[in-house]
């Protein structure tokens, strides 16, 4: 859909009225960029390239959108982007037309990284195409220099810019260029996802012309500083249900006030001005509109009603639906308030895992159900269809990109010649829905690292409602329960642990690498609320604490008399059972494509790895649920696996049986694992310090949930554990430093005494994490009580028997000012690594590397370390002014 650009001409307008002769005109940008050559200059006074993956995303989103709309023949819809201000270069020539980008450089810099991407993904298969885009869209041919370049951007950016557009892409390996090239890159190898293929050649198509600009052209002599001080002045936007309400009342001259006090107030006084919004798009989507999306709501709205001639009945009956929806809506937003105890129980758990994405089909179901075309048991059987969809989906690390596409195409898809429980099971079993089957379930329970995928909420709620299927008879009030998950082989052994795996271990698997492989499946999980006395200990101790559980699935696990690799297969066995039993399979004859989806994620994984980290074969097939050899083996037999060279053996050396997929893509590999920046000791093996794990894998992938059981870096949750009325018995303060005295040496207790002695005396404060099984501590600056407005550099873990770590939070830094800047994250790592005994690989710096908090004993450490921090501070009070 278009958005609606009326705002945008009307806001040039005004520019133009102040002293220029300013032209505007809507176009797109291979007609702005194609043609003779020609040179768009970012000007100095610009700031530098800054769009972050929030806005990548939201662009990817728009490409997709017109990608498919493309799919289904529709070649009339475009979506409006936004505007591109330009104004003469001084050094204009009649042969050679330069550009001042005024504004619009954001845009026009993330539209030739995302067609260089392309060029890039498709050069070995179909090279002449791949030179039809560069010289269409990214070069002058003929023009050597800086002229070569269409897009010519600050000094700053340039040289990391033309790096990339020139495919000389390893001298340049960070910043915010690199970061947007290589997010486009991991979205193309994304795009070949099975459940939702995506034609290379049809993204381009949307890129270039499906995407609108306003082209703001001044002329010579105009004031480009006052144009650019203007663009930047302007004022608070309307809200799409704003400009609807305003739609809607300017065409009730006779009705309107009846209208509005007797359906609109109500409205309006039960639900936020968001969620009215979201109500609108809704009754859209209801409508069968399944494509629009909710920043078009007002322009998608406006043409329903102006296709006719819109009668104030027809507007009076709009609202009045209206009004009837907000009860429904109300319930997805506030299910205790549903009636029906077995309709509740859905909502309720829906709500749990905020699950909104399903919202069309759960209005869908409460508007049939209200009208008297579904029973409430009926409904109830559909909603177990829709949590069974996610829960299946989750647990078989099905990616989530397409549930909004696939949810809000339900109420225009739904079959009509079956009952609606029965025609919502048929439509979310079709063969592009990959709803996984028994089989795969069952599967993926034994062998995926289920503690690793999914949000920490969700993997709890599928833990919670596993326990509930034991209908206890005095079931346990897991709202007040504060229940976190446990491992029962914990993430760091100690030897008894590695002695039990190492009487399972075979086929040469050490006892490490089955524990990889093993501890962070479903059968080796469970929930508790004693995580901290559980910790590390042997499997005898924690049989005592476990045996004294309210929860049947802990009793279940006392009772075993080992805890081995055996028995966690068998535990995943009989969880999978009551899986099965819980959450409805799809019908048959759904295709199975789990096994090109584990490949998908591998795939995607690798286009991720950061320039300078390699990881092993093992790292690698745990993260997703395979085996070390099949991964090898898929590597060795794939063509355009994008860096499957840097998959390694775990000693760090290139596999006996290493050779590449394709004869194209030939070469030596420690040559071009150097070119990637990775260092070789004098072995011969990569720099261990540049491996990512199988934990690294998936914060790189999916990153890790706020506040996720003590185990996350978000920051703490409420206060900052000096104000803990509610838990008397021990604050999160005196936890952090019983356990860190329980697993740290004294002296490296009084050494992070210091730290924190310091860190207040620079104004900042200690916060603490939730969480019983670890907790944590984290150094905060801002107003204590108020987490999300502040930023902190590290968070403090005890060690659990293996010392403490001190976590550097560069993964949540790339989102906080100022340290969106890669350069001054860049300059926090120089620093860390002037510590004696720390080596934290730039490959990490979009990760969350640890540093043991033993190296604090030695108080040239803590000094240096002191210094890194007083400079954070520094850097973080001259935000604004920098």
């Amino acid at each position: 859909m278009r958005r609606h650009v009326i705002s945008s001409f009307h806001n040039h307008e005004r520019i133009a009225d102040r002293g220029g002769a300013m032209q505007a005109k809507e176009t797109l940008f291979a007609d702005l960029v194609q043609g003779r050559a020609q040179q768009f200059q970012v000007p100095l006074y610009q700031r530098t390239y800054a769009w972050t993956e929030k806005q990548l995303n939201q662009l990817w989103s728009d490409v997709l959108e017109q990608a498919e709309l493309l799919e289904t023949g529709d070649r009339a819809s475009t979506h409006f982007l936004g505007s591109v201000v330009l104004a003469p270069s001084p050094q204009n020539e009649a042969t050679f037309p330069r550009w001042l980008v005024v504004d619009g450089q954001q845009r026009l810099t993330t539209l030739s990284l995302a067609l260089a991407a392309i060029r890039d993904h498709i050069a070995d298969t179909q090279p002449d195409e791949a030179e039809r885009i560069d010289e269409e869209y990214l070069v002058n041919k003929r023009k050597t220099g800086d002229d070569h370049f269409r897009l010519l951007p600050t000094q700053a950016d340039r040289s990391q810019f033309a790096a990339h557009i020139r495919g000389h892409k390893e001298t340049s390996a960070g910043g915010s260029v690199a970061s947007a090239y290589n997010f486009f890159r991991r979205k193309l190898v994304a795009a070949h996802d099975p459940a939702a293929p995506q034609d290379v050649f049809r993204l381009e198509q949307a890129i270039t012309s499906r995407l609108t600009l306003v082209a703001v052209t001044a002329e010579r002599g105009d004031n480009v500083h006052r144009i650019f001080e203007s663009l930047n002045n302007t004022g608070l936007k309307l809200s799409q249900a704003d400009l609807l309400r305003n739609y809607l009342f300017m065409r009730l001259p006779t009705r309107g006030e009846h209208v509005y006090e007797t359906y609109w107030l109500p409205l309006q006084a039960s639900l936020s001005n968001d969620e009215l919004e979201q109500l609108m798009w809704l009754q859209l989507v209801l409508d069968g509109d399944d494509r629009v999306r909710r920043q078009d709501l007002y322009t998608a709205q406006q043409h329903r009603f102006e296709r006719g001639e819109p009668d104030e009945a027809a507007i009076e009956a709009y609202i009045k639906e209206l009004h009837r929806h907000s009860s429904l809506f109300r319930r997805l937003l506030h299910p205790e308030e549903e009636p029906d105890r077995a309709v509740r129980s859905y909502l309720l758990r829906l709500d749990a895992w905020q699950a909104q994405v399903t919202y069309p089909a759960l209005m869908l179901l409460l508007d049939r159900r209200e009208r008297g075309e579904l029973e409430p048991s009926e409904t109830a059987r559909a909603l177990s269809y829709v949590e069974s969809f996610l829960v299946r989906r989750m647990i078989c690390r099905l990616p989530t990109n397409n549930l909004n596409r696939i949810f809000q195409a339900v109420p225009g898809q739904l079959p009509r010649d079956l009952p609606v429980a029965d025609g919502l099971h048929q439509l979310l079993s079709a063969e592009n829905r990959f709803w996984p089957g028994d089989d795969e379930l069952r599967d993926k329970i034994r062998t995926a690292p289920f503690y690793q995928y999914g949000r920490w909420h969700q993997r709890k709620a599928v833990l919670q409602r596993l326990e509930e299927s034991h209908e206890h008879p005095e079931p346990i009030d897991f709202a007040a329960a504060q229940l976190t998950i446990e491992h029962v082989i914990p993430q760091s052994p100690g030897d008894e642990w590695l002695r039990m795996l190492g009487e399972d271990a075979s086929d040469g698997e050490s006892p490490e690498e089955l524990h990889t492989r093993l501890h962070h499946t479903l059968g080796n999980l469970t929930l508790t609320a004693v995580n901290a006395e559980l910790s590390n200990h042997p499997f005898k101790r924690k049989q005592d604490l476990l045996l004294g559980s309210h929860l049947e699935m802990n009793r279940r696990i006392a009772a075993t008399e080992r805890w081995g690799a055996k028995e966690i297969l068998a535990r995943a066995d009989e969880l999978a059972d009551r899986a099965i039993g819980l959450w409805p399979a799809p019908l048959r004859g759904v295709g199975r494509a789990e096994r090109s989806r584990d490949w998908q994620l591998a795939h995607q994984t690798l286009a991720a790895l950061p320039h300078g980290t390699w990881t092993s074969y093992g790292d690698l097939a745990a993260f997703i649920g395979s085996g070390a050899q099949a991964v090898g083996n898929h590597l060795a037999d794939t063509p355009g696996v994008s860096n499957a060279y840097r998959v390694l053996t775990a000693d760090g050396k290139v596999a006996d049986g290493f050779r590449w997929a394709s004869p194209e893509a030939g070469g030596d590999v420690r040559t071009r694992l150097t070119t990637d920046g990775i260092h070789f000791t004098a072995s011969g093996a990569a720099d261990p310090a540049q491996r990512l794990t199988a934990d690294d894998l998936a914060q790189l992938i999916a990153g890790t949930d706020a506040e996720d059981e003590g185990q996350g870096t978000a920051g703490p949750s409420d206060t900052d554990g000096r104000a803990e009325a509610t838990q008397p018995e021990e604050t999160r303060a005196e936890r952090f430093l019983r356990q860190l005295a329980a697993d740290d040496s004294p002296d490296t207790v009084d050494a992070v005494h210091g730290l924190f002695a310091h860190w207040e005396a620079l104004g900042g404060w200690i916060g603490y994490g939730a969480g019983r099984v670890t907790t944590s501590a984290f150094l905060m600056l801002g107003e204590a009580g108020l987490p999300g407005r502040g930023i902190w550099p590290l968070t403090l873990y005890p060690g659990g028997g293996r010392g403490g770590t001190a976590e550097v939070v560069f993964q949540y830094l790339t989102a906080r000012e100022p340290f969106t800047d890669r350069a001054l994250r860049a300059e926090l790592l120089r620093r860390l690594n002037e510590l004696e005994g720390v080596a934290i690989p730039e490959g990490k710096l979009e990760l969350r590397p640890g540093i043991r908090l033993s190296l604090l004993e030695d108080h040239a450490n803590l000094k240096l370390l002191t210094e890194a921090l007083t400079w954070f501070r520094d850097r973080w009070e001259k935000r604004e002014a920098s």
